[in-house]
């Protein structure tokens, strides 16, 4: 029974991670992702939902869409580099308990990070004189780590790769020239690739197999899971303008409910006596290739934006926005289809808060200059801190620039750094190994866009 809650736990966390990853490459908060637009990259995201010029407002805010008058076509992406360097070790299970017995082999993984595109693309057209029709498509999630297949920590993550995708159509309608309100409903493609290596040496020691030369850590198990879902959610928002050059926007994105019934667990011996050890478990039904249900819940979020042109060339923007982790992410089940038992992984992840104050500066009739600050809060703690996603809070500075040659085209460069601490993890594996360590993290991010109206 030991083994199979060892399986379980391993495994759930394998799905839970995956299908709470599977959304690109993150630099917001855990694995959300910000990066829509190179002109709100920036500006550090300040302005999102109410300042005028930016299609990416159709899939943040559909009610700012009363700022474009034109049929027009916008084109984003952004680079992502992200560095995740690993230093610590850990300690097999021992005869006296979780971490106890010899150093676990391996060095610190390498980089975990790496450089990853995000693409964004819009569409808007009038309808009438009131009424806006726009579309999206967007990667609101995501986040990859891999590190080398035999680091100290393979026990506890070795693949992270989880992506989604949105395709969105909104429609919004301008009561007055300072009222207007809009709703969006998109579709979500969700794929996970997720692997770690299992200690099978330790599973079947616990068994009594240490007489056949089975020990914690000489008979690794190779587990790799994949799945996917599709799924729908919506967007809804007002703008509410003061005067002619004061914009307060309001925006809710709903949680998207993804139920992956497709999963599949496949498991590769390392060596002759993992091999040996699988085929013994694998007549109880552990152990052996198998499909897997798993319902993830990607959360919801709110975000109230200000924007205030205080001249002809300055304009200053604000945002705050609320992610609903903790409804979403408190925990997630897994259903397997061989004999694993159901299993609650808790991921104990928080509410959060992103805060932004950013600025745009028309120089000249064909360049605009912008900046902007703020502030990220991760939703883990440095108890439930892992390794596939070795997150922390951290701070952001960004700098842009739009050209815009003609009054029907303009190009839109931006780039943040982020500054973050260094994240620390201490995890303890369902075969009680044992991994302690700091991360030195780094993120860039690099934009840009081309928008062209008919």
């Amino acid at each position: 029974m030991h083994s199979v809650n060892s399986f379980a736990r391993i495994s759930a966390l394998a799905f839970g991670i995956a299908g709470v990853l599977a959304f690109g490459q993150a630099h917001g908060a855990a694995f959300q992702l910000k990066e829509n637009s190179a002109k709100g990259l920036g500006r550090a995201f300040a302005g999102s939902g109410s300042a005028p010029g930016d299609a990416s407002v159709i899939a943040t805010n559909p009610a700012a869409m009363r700022h474009m008058k034109e049929t027009q076509f916008q084109a984003d992406v952004s680079a992502i580099s992200f560095s995740a360097d690993f230093e610590g070790g850990g300690r097999l299970a021992g005869p006296t308990g979780a971490g106890t017995g010899m150093p676990i082999s391996g060095g610190n993984g390498g980089d975990a990070g790496t450089i990853a595109p995000v693409p964004a693309a819009y569409f808007h057209t009038m309808i009438g004189e009131k009424a806006h029709l726009g579309a999206s498509l967007t990667v609101p999630f995501g986040f990859k780590t891999e590190y080398d297949r035999n680091w100290v920590g393979r026990y506890h993550g070795v693949k992270t790769d989880l992506k989604t995708a949105d395709l969105g159509l909104a429609l919004s309608y301008d009561v007055n020239p300072y009222v207007s309100f809009g709703a969006s409903v998109f579709v979500e493609r969700l794929e996970v690739d997720l692997s770690n290596a299992v200690d099978l040496g330790a599973v079947m020691f616990s068994q009594g197999g240490g007489a056949l030369g089975f020990l914690p850590g000489n008979a690794d198990l190779y587990s790799q899971l994949e799945g996917s879902s599709n799924d729908w959610g919506f967007t809804v928002g007002g703008l509410f303008s003061v005067n002619d050059q004061t914009h307060i926007g309001l925006s809710y994105r709903s949680k998207v409910k993804h139920e992956i019934t497709n999963g599949k667990a496949t498991f590769t011996a390392t060596n002759a006596r993992a091999t040996q050890g699988q085929a013994v478990l694998a007549a109880r039904g552990l152990f052996v290739n198998t499909g897997g249900r798993a319902t993830i819940e990607l959360p919801a979020s709110a975000t109230l934006s200000f924007t205030r042109q205080v001249n002809d060339k300055l304009t200053i923007m604000a945002d705050v926005s609320r992610t609903f982790w903790a409804p979403s992410f408190d925990a997630v089940t897994v259903d397997f289809a061989s004999n694993q038992p159901n299993n609650v992984l808790p991921f104990h992840y928080r509410d959060t808060t992103f805060s932004a104050i950013g600025a745009d500066y028309r120089l000249s009739d064909t360049l605009t200059l912008r900046g902007g600050v703020a502030y990220d809060q991760t939703p883990t703690t440095a108890e439930h801190r892992d390794v596939r996603v070795p997150d922390t809070s951290r701070k952001w500075l960004s700098l842009g620039l739009t050209w815009a040659p003609s009054e029907k085209a303009e190009y839109s460069f931006g780039y943040t750094h982020l500054f973050t601490k260094d994240p620390t993890v201490d995890q303890v594996s369902a075969t009680g190994s044992t991994l302690s360590g700091s991360y030195d993290v780094a993120g860039d991010v690099l934009a840009a866009s081309i928008n062209y109206k008919f």
